[in-house]
């Protein structure tokens, strides 16, 4: 698949998962796609909540990686 396609896909996805997000007062910021690496920014409550690790985790790796392959992980940038 191509980079740009994939970099489509990866917001599709996080555009699904934003309102369970926004609901608790954050969000997240697809930054950049590079080598199966996806670079997001937490923004808002998430950006430091005691949970963001397990947010950026157990719900958004694990979402892209379930429904895009080509991605092995996903960093929280600041």
């Amino acid at each position: 698949m191509k980079e740009k396609d994939i970099e489509k896909r990866i917001n599709e996805v996080l555009d699904r998962l934003k309102p369970y997000l926004e609901n608790d007062g954050g969000s997240v910021k697809f930054n950049r796609y590079e080598n199966g690496v996806v670079y997001v920014t937490l923004v808002g409550a998430c950006s430091n909540c005691p949970l963001a690790s397990s947010t950026l985790e157990d719900g958004i790796e694990t979402a892209l990686i379930s429904e895009i392959p080509e991605i092995v992980k996903v960093v929280n940038e600041d």
